[in-house]
């Protein structure tokens, strides 16, 4: 699988950004796609994922009620809806897909496929 991040850019606090993930090479419907994020000098953490098949997500508990993931199915793309962008939101985001167990999509070492970053900066 072959993603293509794209959506950043620089926004001031309490704002939004819609981040896009298209993928092609293969179909999803056994894959989750996930959104990951490392700020500089930080480890890469979750944001969050969506299962290609039934749409079921699940977010960070510090992006929960402010970002929202969702798919097209027709476009074979992911979104990442990000509202109330705080400064701390600031780092690059990766999209990246696997098929692993639903209670393992957190851990990005269990990821296969990576899209390249783009960078979201949140200034106060």
């Amino acid at each position: 699988v072959q993603l293509q991040a794209s959506g950043g850019g620089l926004v001031q606090a309490g704002g939004s950004l819609r981040l896009s993930c298209a993928a092609s090479g293969r179909t999803l419907s056994s894959y989750t796609l996930g959104w990951f994020r490392q700020a500089p000098g930080k480890e890469r953490e979750f944001v969050s994922a969506i299962r290609w098949s039934g749409g079921t997500t699940r977010y960070a508990d510090s992006v929960k009620g402010r970002f929202t993931i969702s798919r097209d199915l027709a476009k074979n793309t992911v979104f990442l809806q990000m509202n109330s962008l705080k400064p701390e939101d600031t780092a690059v985001y990766s999209c990246a897909t696997t098929r692993i167990v639903w209670s393992e999509i957190t851990n990005h070492k269990r990821y296969n496929s990576w899209g390249q970053g783009t960078l979201v900066t949140v200034s106060s």
